[in-house]
């Protein structure tokens, strides 16, 4: 077993640490792959030290976890209120750790910069290590600046920008099933797919979220991290070696190749905000009638934008990548649809279907349908789907990422190039979209989004 860590997390009374980083932090430390963890939680907001073990127990109970290190955690836990930007309450926090400390910032990106720049005022000890939670900064001038100063703080290897996507179980079986299997690995090209659609559309709405998602929209919170990083492992080439050295320079490449189909941020993109209407049963308000959104913002509940990847690979390929809040149904997956034989022959009727390949980002699903002749007529052709499910990782989405970071393996998180690359995929279209020139549309809550956009996806 390695040595004991400290993990320090700032915004420890928000909705992200205790609904999904303490209950991955559970998972991590049932697991065998745990490390002793002595967990310090800080927040500008009062706790007392019964109110925040009652916190952290919950969140545990919430992944029903057990064991030695799950127990200690809990023990020993502690909160430490006081104002993050404050070099005072940043050394209290330095000095209360008993081990090399891990500083996660479960924090809009602007209050991480603020603080980073407030740790230049303290010595760090030796080992710290900084994790930083999506978006890494708000525009490429920001992420650039927020880099900066990190790297004047730790070296990159001690830098975790976090992307908990890249911890699910169907995203990382995208690289055993492209890499290690000789059925898909030779076809993986635009000789023989026709387009590549990435999803992430939910029936949730806003969900009490205004104060961070007003802000961001759904190009932002999800197109231009999640999203964007399925792309990459979608479309890059086989690394070396699945280590954070090859397999993140292999990412980088095709990010670096990525970009706004034709150029044009007004042909390549379209976003829409829902009104009012019903979702199981539930009656949902208009987004903009929300409590905490800003009218004025004119921000998106859904977004799409169309990309190309400029590789041999991949040439002519068109790459959607759409998410959207309160739609009527769930679609949360990576669509690959084959292009046609060029022949069918003589002899076989009907028209078969495009063959594809889903993965499906939750639940956890692979599905492959191909063209198949058979059933009544054994000359007409039909389709046959082939399906597998997996069962739940042993750790959630955040424990797979907090296990990199307390073995310090970057291999799941995203190099600074990297987060500096996916803000200037969608900067243009960010500035289009404040400048008016595409337009905001609308879509009833419950629906499929826009009219128009139904014959499209």
């Amino acid at each position: 077993m390695t040595d004991k860590r400290t993990l320090i997390i700032f915004g420890a009374t928000g909705d992200l640490a205790s609904r999904l980083l303490l209950p991955g932090l559970g998972t991590f430390l049932q697991s065998g792959r745990a490390v002793p963890v002595q967990l310090i939680g800080t927040g500008r907001s009062a706790r007392s030290a019964e109110q925040w073990k009652d916190v952290v127990t919950k969140s545990f109970a919430s992944q029903d976890v057990k064991g030695p290190e799950v127990d200690a955690t809990l023990e020993s836990t502690t909160f430490i209120q006081g104002d993050p930007t404050d070099p005072a309450h940043l050394k209290a926090l330095l000095d209360a750790a008993e081990a090399e400390p891990i500083l996660y910032f479960a924090l809009p990106p602007q209050i991480a910069s603020d603080i980073c720049e407030a740790l230049q005022g303290v010595e760090l000890p030796e080992g710290t290590t900084l994790a930083f939670e999506k978006p890494f900064g708000t525009d490429v001038a920001s992420a650039e600046a927020l880099n900066k100063t990190v790297l004047e703080l730790v070296p990159e290897e001690r830098v975790h920008r976090t992307d908990h996507f890249l911890g699910r179980t169907t995203v990382l079986n995208i690289i055993g099933l492209r890499f290690a299997n000789r059925l898909f690995e030779p076809i993986w090209n635009a000789d023989n797919i026709e387009k590549v659609d990435v999803f992430y559309d939910e029936t949730l709405g806003l969900e009490n979220r205004a104060q961070y998602y007003d802000e961001a929209g759904a190009l932002v919170d999800m197109i231009q991290s999640h999203l964007l990083q399925i792309l990459g492992l979608v479309t890059m080439d086989a690394p070396a070696a699945i280590d954070a050295v090859e397999f993140r320079s292999s990412l980088a490449r095709a990010l670096r190749s990525t970009r706004l189909k034709g150029d044009d941020p007004k042909v390549a993109s379209r976003r829409a905000v829902y009104t009012a209407g019903t979702i199981d049963g539930k009656e949902l308000p208009s987004y903009q009638d929300e409590d905490g959104v800003d009218k004025t913002r004119g921000t998106e509940t859904l977004a799409e934008i169309e990309v190309e990847v400029d590789t041999a690979r991949w040439k002519g390929v068109p790459f959607t990548l759409r998410s959207g809040k309160a739609l009527g149904a769930s679609r949360k997956e990576v669509l690959i649809t084959f292009k046609p034989v060029t022949r069918l022959p003589s002899g076989l009727s009907g028209r078969p279907k495009a063959d594809t390949l889903r993965i499906v980002l939750n639940p956890d699903e692979i599905e492959l349908s191909v063209s198949a002749n058979g059933g009544g007529n054994p000359f007409e052709m039909g389709q046959v789907t082939l399906s597998s499910t997996f069962d739940d990782g042993e750790l959630t989405p955040y424990g797979e990422v907090l296990n990199g970071i307390f073995h310090d393996d970057p291999l799941l998180s995203i190099r600074g190039d990297v987060a500096e690359r996916c803000w200037e995929i969608v900067e243009p279209v960010v500035n289009a979209w404040k400048s008016g020139e595409v337009p905001l549309e609308e879509y009833r809550a419950g629906s499929r989004g826009p009219a128009d956009w139904e014959s499209s996806s």
